[in-house]
């Protein structure tokens, strides 16, 4: 199973790449004239002509896509035009921000949707149930930006408890963890708000079905404290469903990620994104499209293996 889904892999990472291109081609925007700015309005032909081919935007699609993928292999990604910096630096500089921010948010999200879910698999049908499950049905529904502006509005501009965005205080240029404390806190939040409803209702549902279980039921019968009963039997056979859902949650918080990051002005690699693409660099647009293909791909790859682990019965070798 491993194996195969590393060398399926390859091909997807091919496929995505070209797509990538050939969709940036096909769109009505210039880099050009994105890349020159103003300037680019009062240019003369010549002048964009010469711009075009210095940027190796004149050559067919075919030939920029393979000119890409020779370089990448051997470490060079290109240059980005939006950022005026190489596509690595571009990367090196971000990455570790946009995995700091979605790994608080998908730990926030997988704990509290857990415990959530726990606790209203214990009463189905009570006040706390119904509470639960309407919470995850309208986070569920909420846009992502929406909760995002939302947040905004009331903890930075109406009650002043946090920053509305970035990384850094108001004139200060030095990261400090005090800083970088307080401007995570809403982003992550956010983030966590919108992947959490998967999790406290498929947790719901597997730990109840588990509770009504013969086994479970062995349990009980055998005169065992409900506590362990619940986190013992219970919770365990019911979070299996949940160790798959993990891996297909991951497209999800990165698109998630793209509207936080966005919202909050966070100096990630979805906020590269978005200028990427908006300004049709095509180097940094396939860069980051390739990771966040990689990164769906491990997921689904982590949550084989969790699932492996966690039941004997599955194997890896299939």
């Amino acid at each position: 199973m491993t194996g195969r889904r590393l060398l399926f892999a390859v091909p997807v990472l091919l496929a995505v790449t070209f797509a990538v291109f050939a969709v940036a081609d096909a769109s009505p925007f210039d880099p050009v004239k994105a890349y020159a700015g103003t300037a680019g309005l009062t240019a003369s032909q010549e002048n964009l002509d010469q711009l075009r081919a210095n940027l190796g935007v004149d050559q067919p699609l075919a030939v920029r896509w393979w000119e890409w993928i020779t370089g990448a292999l051997t470490g060079d990604l290109g240059h980005s035009a939006v950022m005026r910096q190489s596509v690595a630096d571009v990367i090196a500089e971000r990455i570790g921000w946009s995995v700091l921010l979605a790994a608080l948010a998908f730990a926030a999200a997988v704990l509290a949707g857990t415990t959530l879910g726990v606790l209203a698999a214990r009463r189905r049908g009570s006040l706390v149930d119904r509470a639960v499950t309407s919470l995850a049905y309208t986070l569920e529904a909420a846009p992502t930006f929406w909760l995002g502006l939302l947040a905004v509005w009331l903890f930075a501009l109406q009650l002043g408890w946090l920053p509305a965005g970035g990384l850094t205080d108001t004139g200060s240029t030095t990261v400090t963890a005090g800083q970088l404390t307080t401007h995570v806190i809403l982003p992550a939040a956010v983030l966590a708000a919108s992947q959490l409803p998967w999790f406290a209702l498929y947790v719901r549902q597997g730990v109840g079905d588990a509770l009504d279980e013969d086994p479970v039921r062995g349990a009980r019968a055998r005169g065992l404290a409900e506590h362990t009963v619940l986190l013992g039997h219970a919770l365990r056979s019911g979070l299996l469903p949940v160790l798959t859902l993990i891996g297909s949650r991951v497209p999800e918080l990165i698109t998630g990620a793209l509207l936080v990051e966005t919202v909050f002005s966070w100096p990630g690699i979805a906020a590269a994104t978005v200028q990427a693409a908006t300004a049709v660099d095509f180097p940094l647009l396939a860069a980051t499209t390739v990771l966040a293909t990689a990164a769906v791909l491990i997921g689904n790859l982590v949550a084989d293996l969790l699932y492996g682990l966690a039941d004997p019965r599955v194997g890896f070798d299939g």
